[in-house]
Order: C-alpha cells, then sequence, then structure tokens
C-alpha cells in the first residue's frame, strides 16, 4: 500500500495507491467523507472499500482532499474538492493507460464528489456511492445518470434519513440503459461502526456480479474473473 504524492490544484495530495499486476487492470478512485467532520482517506469505510476494489483486481486511489494530513490547500466546500478528484484520476489514468474500466467510490461527501465526477469524466463507467448525503446535498445533476452503480445505506442511518436516500436511489434506478442497485445494511448507522463486515459483503458481491456482467476483453476478463474467485 504504497504512499504517494501528487500535484492537485491547490498543491501537493497525499494518497495511498495499489497497483493491480493484472494486465490492463480497471482502476478505482475512492473518496472520504467531509474534511470539517474529521473525515480522511483512513475513515474505516473508504478503507473498507478500498480493499473490496484491491481484491476485485483493480487498480485503486485512496486520497485526502486539500487541507487533510499532508495535502496541501484549504477546504474549498466541494468546488475545490471536484477539483483534487478529478487531478488524482488524472494520476491514476497516468500510471494506467490501457486500463479496461474506471470506477469511483465515495462514502457521504466523498459520495458527493464521486457522483459529480461521474458526471464530468465519461470514462467512469461504474460507481459505490455509500450514504450519499441526499438530505443536504442536491443531487439534481444527476440528470440522467450515465452511469450503472451501487447505492448502500444504512437502515439506522441519523445523520441521513434513509427515506432521502431511497428516493434518490428510486429516481436513478427508472432511467434507461442503465442499473442503479439499492442495497440496506440493517441496522447500520451512518459510519457503519459495527456493520463494515455486511458493507463489504455487499460491496463485494455488487462488484463480483459487475465485472461478470461488464468484461471488456478477453485477457482481462479472466483475469479479473480469477481475481473476482
Amino acid at each position: 500500500m504504497p504512499e504517494v504524492i501528487f500535484n492537485g490544484p491547490d498543491g501537493r495530495l497525499e494518497g495511498r495507491y495499489h497497483h493491480s499486476k493484472l494486465p490492463n487492470a480497471p482502476v478505482a478512485l475512492l473518496l472520504h467523507p467531509h474534511s470539517q467532520h474529521g473525515g480522511t482517506m483512513n475513515n474505516k469505510v473508504v478503507y473498507t472499500l478500498y480493499h473490496a476494489f484491491v481484491r476485485k483486481g483493480f487498480s485503486t486511489l485512496r486520497f485526502n482532499f486539500r487541507g487533510v494530513g499532508r495535502s496541501q490547500g484549504k477546504f474549498d466546500n466541494g468546488q475545490g474538492e471536484l477539483s483534487d478528484a478529478a487531478s488524482a484520476l488524472d494520476w491514476m489514468q497516468t500510471y494506467n493507460p490501457n486500463a479496461s474500466a474506471c470506477w469511483v467510490g465515495g462514502f457521504s461527501f466523498g459520495a458527493w464528489i464521486g457522483m459529480q465526477l461521474l458526471m464530468r469524466r465519461p470514462e467512469i463507467d461504474g460507481f459505490v456511492s455509500v450514504a450519499p448525503p441526499a438530505n443536504a446535498y442536491d443531487f439534481t445533476f444527476l440528470a440522467p445518470c450515465p452511469s450503472s452503480g451501487l447505492i448502500v445505506h444504512g437502515t439506522a442511518d441519523d445523520v441521513v434519513p434513509e427515506a432521502s436516500v431511497s428516493k434518490l436511489a428510486t429516481k436513478l434506478g427508472t432511467q434507461k440503459n442503465i442499473r442503479v442497485k439499492y442495497r440496506q445494511v440493517e441496522g447500520a448507522n451512518h459510519f457503519f461502526g459495527a456493520h463494515l463486515d455486511p458493507l463489504n459483503e455487499v460491496v463485494d458481491q455488487y462488484l463480483s456480479e459487475a465485472i461478470a456482467d461488464r468484461p471488456s476483453t478477453p485477457m482481462a476478463e479472466s483475469a479479473l474473473v480469477a481475481a473476482a474467485n
């Protein structure tokens, strides 16, 4: 899990990167929750997502937004953080020019940033959003949502009401040509404290299904299926 430092729009950004040994491996970028509320790339939910993608053979990056850890700059209410995420994706693509697929995942505030990045970068063809803050941030920019993906929420979330996320998932699920799955983790609060294992199982199952459904090349398909198993 090598530490990496790369250039962002407002200074250097700190990350942790795993480079897959599989040929033409897909890439995944993971985004952490709100910087002003203790969010970092070492958040347990982000860490869980990171390792779920690594196990499936992805080249995977998680990083600190500006002003967090050793990342330079100051919190910018989402606009700057979206630029940070775009720079992180650029960095990964430099080292993975032949990636067979591109995914973004995020938790809470990071899910909101990830979905915005999804709208701006057509090469992103899959997403995992955990506890997207649909009650606090506007998600109407997903009109339409360009990619299939997974939304996960805890039934005992007292920060983001389940009803607001269910409404978002239902709206996205009615769109043509994409499939947005909505999964609940029974009893989990916003931070999934005692429910990281069930969260991991949901994400793991979804990625296995997505890999099987969306192969890219014969070589990449066989390698990814082997990694998934």
